[in-house]
């Protein structure tokens, strides 16, 4: 999956502020090995997440981030939907939309 860009503002901060990135990006490899779920799960949930605070660039990134790790669109599409009766449909819409700006390039 990596001919999918990453968004300009992500980079921009990769490179002004590295150490930053580089705490931010340890935290996350630390959380994702300390409990017992697989790397898929761990990516619907951040998708999952990210789609509730009604975030769409972390919707992007968490859906190209589950893509890279495997995960099929129908399944981040379910992740998403699961979410109707806790977040409500308009919200599932919107983040179903930016999940598909993702899976529409790859």
């Amino acid at each position: 999956m990596t001919d999918i860009k990453q968004p300009t503002t992500y980079l921009k901060l990769k490179r002004d502020h590295p150490a930053f990135f580089a705490a931010v990006d340890e935290l996350g490899k630390t959380v994702r090995m300390e409990g017992p779920l697989d790397e898929k799960t761990g990516h619907l949930i951040q998708l999952a997440a990210a789609a509730t605070i009604r975030s769409e660039g972390a919707v992007h990134s968490h859906t190209r981030r589950a893509l890279e790790a495997g995960v099929k669109p129908s399944e981040i599409h379910h992740a998403l939907i699961l979410l109707t009766s806790t977040i409500g449909f308009p919200q599932v819409m919107a983040a179903l939309s930016w999940a598909e700006d993702i899976i529409g390039k790859k």
